[in-house]
């Protein structure tokens, strides 16, 4: 906690990210529970949330290989205040589909959210490694993502809590505020350079014209690296169940113990619960562990977490599954934060939107499957059944990545990153 509190207090860039990402984080999750609750309570039915959920994240896969690029070619701060600025405008328009008893609404405005998203996300894992010193990384890679766990826990909670007692408008409302709140945020942040363009060679008129063929070249660039390729799959992998889960939390919340928006709520706090305590846990560990003790204990993780996910969808109580869940979660957590430290020590900043918005491209891809086989399934299998499939899926991954570690193929690469005096990094206080 010492180490957060020190970065926080030093580092004037990383000060301004992090309070945009608190706010707009729980804004986030005020919505993920309004919109959920909103469709399971006008249908009831599984498959409209699986709808809602494709409907985020089609666009979310069609948008990652552009942003990578433009991520690459263009001012990173400036076009993640662009997408913020969308989505406050997107977000408010939540508000037009309470009080109807159709859906399409929810599924267009949540594909224009999602749509903005990956600019936003991609670019704020690619500037980590410009606001933050090498020593200051592990630290700021720890805090972003805890601090994401930290807002889903808090925004979760919250978000039932307020939909129950204020209704679906207010928390659109805020969702809405949060974004403008963070465009602010990033607007303060400052570089000795003036801007946040990645440092590369000048554009050729073929990737001028032809963005594609840049976008390629990222993805040869990270088939180049094992490592980069290794993190990469494992997270396809863990999504394969993972997708599952994004539909299970609202029909075990709703369908399963009957608890409403509330224990929605509930069970994402407790994940966001779960996924704290293993982020804390990373921080520690990861300051520690050798290279070769991060591999097994990626592997370890992953095991830890599917096992822990199938004992949720049996437990009988609603307090007991809370607590598995949990766990499950703090194994994922340790894992997440252990392969991006990984990944901001060792990819060129002349790729970095490229890599980070693949994965999460790739990623959104296989979540996109999994969340169509559950939302299929849930029309005849029940939601425990589909628990374990999904539990047993999300930990397959822990073969691939003990094999490929057993056999040599994850070698540690060359370190990339800038230097300290490239980036303003102290400053006046946050005000």
């Amino acid at each position: 906690m010492s180490d957060f509190l020190r970065l926080l207090k030093s580092n004037r860039n990383y000060r301004y990210t992090w309070s945009g990402q608190v706010v707009s984080e729980i804004g986030d999750h005020f919505n993920n529970i309004a919109v959920f609750s909103l469709a399971l309570a006008n249908t009831r039915s599984g498959m409209v949330v699986t709808g809602v959920m494709l409907a985020r994240a089609i666009p979310a896969v069609m948008a990652g290989p552009l942003a990578g690029v433009v991520l690459d070619r263009l001012d990173r701060k400036q076009i993640m205040i662009a997408s913020d600025l969308i989505r406050a405008v997107v977000a408010l328009g939540f508000i037009l589909a309470v009080n109807r008893s159709d859906t399409w609404l929810l599924y267009l405005l949540s594909a224009l959210l999602m749509l903005a998203s990956p600019f936003f996300t991609s670019g704020r894992s690619a500037i980590l490694p410009t606001i933050a010193t090498k020593e200051e990384l592990h630290t700021a890679n720890s805090l972003t993502q805890t601090t994401g766990w930290t807002t889903l826990t808090v925004g979760a909670f919250l978000g039932g809590a307020s939909v129950t007692a204020f209704g679906y408008k207010w928390a659109f409302a805020f969702n809405a505020l949060s974004f403008l709140f963070s465009a602010a945020c990033i607007s303060k942040l400052r570089a000795a350079a003036g801007n946040f363009r990645a440092e590369r060679s000048g554009l050729t008129e073929n990737e001028v014209v032809r963005p594609w063929h840049e976008y390629t070249e990222g993805l040869r660039y990270m088939r180049a690296s094992p490592l980069i390729l290794g993190i990469a799959l494992v997270a396809v992998g863990w999504a394969s169940g993972g997708g599952a889960s994004q539909i299970l939390f609202s029909l075990f919340g709703e369908l399963v113990f009957h608890r409403g928006p509330a224990g929605i709520g509930y069970l994402w706090g407790s994940a966001g619960i779960g996924l704290l305590v293993g982020g804390t846990f990373a921080h520690w560990l990861g300051k520690r562990i050798s290279f070769g003790g991060y591999k097994k204990a990626v592997s370890i993780c992953y095991l830890i977490h599917g096992g822990s996910y199938i004992v949720f969808s049996q437990m009988p109580t609603f307090w007991l599954a809370i607590l598995f869940l949990g766990i499950s979660r703090a194994a994922i957590a340790v894992s997440s934060v252990l392969n991006t430290s990984q990944l901001l020590r060792h990819v060129s900043d002349a790729f970095r939107g490229r890599v980070f918005a693949t994965i999460e491209t790739l990623t959104w891809s296989m979540m996109m499957l999994s969340m169509l086989g559950a939302g299929l399934a849930s029309g005849t299998w029940s939601p425990r059944a589909i628990g374990v499939v999904a539990g047993v899926f999300s930990s397959s991954t822990a073969i691939f990545w003990l094999w490929a570690n057993w056999t040599g193929r994850l070698p540690e690469p060359a370190r990339a990153g800038i230097e300290r005096e490239e980036v303003e990094v102290h400053g006046d206080p946050l005000v």
